[in-house]
């Protein structure tokens, strides 16, 4: 128990002293007024309270990504909770941070735009059309998924449940931003903390052994590689490039920049102690790797949250389950395709306060999304995992070049941009759905292709900074 509590110690005490480190770095600015304020348009662009736009931010990242990922990072043992709390605080937080700020520096632009003004056209170009196939497959992912779920609860037609998610979806992509978002996703955020919350400590009351299997070692039933899978699987509770994709949203909500630390930085440390509490119920509630994995072949990650919450909070813990497994998903899809209209805006340049501009954008991103979930996409989906850790990788690397044009200490975005660029890399060249390489030529790989991104990178950095005349247009 102790190695649990001082795991979410340290995610706090992150939070406290790193995030204040990278907040000042940054150089916040209380007195500069935000997007929110300079821009208010009543639909994308509206003040909302800090508290607010934290649990909004949390449910926008979050969705089942700190359950489901660090369920099954949970078969490789306790050196999962590692990745968790030092991915976290080192590479997650710091990601999400200069996502969310850095759009508020830039007017509330969407994620391509700020890559770009950091890393060159080309790189803003990859990133628009990356950043809407990955946001059009989470939301058509997120429609059928829980649809599918519904159906076999409930049994209604499976047809009209999609009908009915999709409809909720066209509603929060259009409407401001606070009609249905700004009011719906508070009590799904706090329904995301109880669940976690209560769950972990009834693991306490009744007595459970936290990690029976005490052993660093790769201990996964399948032989599953801990390098650099593991680093892929465990994503919204470490570090995820979706999460850049929506911090935007809430750039444009925020009315001080004084909350940028809690909000972003804030709403990603939340989010890895619900990973962290996931990850060792996990480990705890089930006696070993191989009682977990039968579960997780019996029904997924699905019905190990439903086996502990039922067991540890009864009846309720039943209704949570069912609210967090349906609902929670949900919650990432309407904003996946709400992000995907923002960029898309964002590219045309196309005003969206006028219903007419909005529902010119969304009707046909609906009809694409709609067309995709007739086909069959699986396969595109089985890259979601190395797609999602490749957009991170980028904005980390933006972030860098960002602290570098500011002439500020840049390391601490460039060190995790190196560390994930070697993990991307190396993931595509072994998998079996990339290059099915043996380890060590993809390992060989990944350090050379993040040797190659380090010399692009200081290259570039040497040309900005042998160019004095090009004052930062941040500041």
């Amino acid at each position: 128990m102790i190695y649990f509590f001082a795991s979410v110690g340290m995610l706090i005490l992150g939070y406290f002293v790193y995030g204040t480190m990278i907040d000042r770095l940054f150089g916040a600015d209380h007195s500069r007024p935000t997007p929110a304020v300079r821009m208010e348009d009543g639909v994308d662009y509206v003040r909302l309270p800090t508290w607010k736009i934290f649990l909004i931010q949390l449910l926008n990242i979050a969705g089942l990504g700190p359950i489901y990922g660090p369920i099954l990072g949970a078969l490789y043992g306790p050196v999962a909770l590692l990745w968790i709390v030092f991915g976290c605080i080192f590479a997650g937080a710091v990601h999400d941070y200069f996502s969310g700020m850095l759009s508020v520096r830039y007017d509330g632009k969407s994620i391509p735009d700020v890559v770009g003004r950091n890393l060159g056209i080309g790189f803003q170009q990859f990133m628009r059309i990356f950043s809407v196939i990955v946001l059009v497959l989470v939301g058509v992912v997120f429609f059928l998924g829980p649809a599918a779920l519904l159906q076999n609860m409930t049994g209604l037609d499976l047809k009209l449940l999609i009908g009915i998610i999709i409809g909720y979806y066209f509603l929060a992509t259009i409407l401001p931003v606070d009609k249905i978002i700004g009011r719906v996703y508070p009590l799904f955020g706090a329904v995301l903390i109880f669940m976690a919350v209560g769950t972990i400590a009834m693991l306490i009351v009744k007595g459970y052994e936290f990690y029976p299997q005490k052993t660093l070692s790769n201990i996964n039933p399948q032989s599953l590689p801990l390098w650099p899978l593991m680093f892929i699987t465990i994503a919204c509770g470490a570090i995820s490039g979706f999460h850049a994709t929506q911090a935007p949203m809430m750039a444009r909500c925020l009315h001080s920049e004084r909350y940028g630390r809690s909000v972003f930085y804030g709403a990603m440390i939340a989010e890895g102690i619900i990973a962290l509490i996931w990850a060792t119920l996990a480990m705890s509630f089930f006696d070993t790797p191989e009682a977990l994995n039968k579960t997780l072949a019996e029904g997924g990650p699905g019905l190990v949250v439903k086996q502990v919450a039922t067991t540890l909070l009864g009846g309720a813990g039943g209704i949570l389950a069912i609210i967090g497994v349906v609902a929670l998903p949900i919650t990432s899809g309407d904003t996946a395709f709400r992000s995907a209209r923002l960029i898309i805006a964002d590219v045309f340049k196309l005003s969206q306060k006028e219903n007419i501009k909005r529902l010119t954008v969304a009707v046909p991103l609906f009809a694409v999304g709609f067309l995709i979930s007739l086909s069959d996409f699986g396969l595109i989906w089985r890259y979601f995992g190395w797609a999602n850790q490749t957009l991170a990788t980028v904005v980390l690397w933006a972030a860098a070049m960002y602290l570098v044009k500011e002439n500020k200490f840049h390391w601490v975005a460039t060190i995790p941009a190196i560390f994930m660029t070697v993990v991307i890399f190396t993931f595509i060249a072994n998998s079996r759905i990339g290059f099915n390489l043996p380890m060590n030529v993809a390992t060989s790989i990944g350090i050379g292709a993040a040797v190659v991104a380090v010399v692009a990178f200081f290259w570039k950095a040497r040309l900005i900074q042998a160019a004095p005349t090009e004052a930062s247009e941040e500041r």
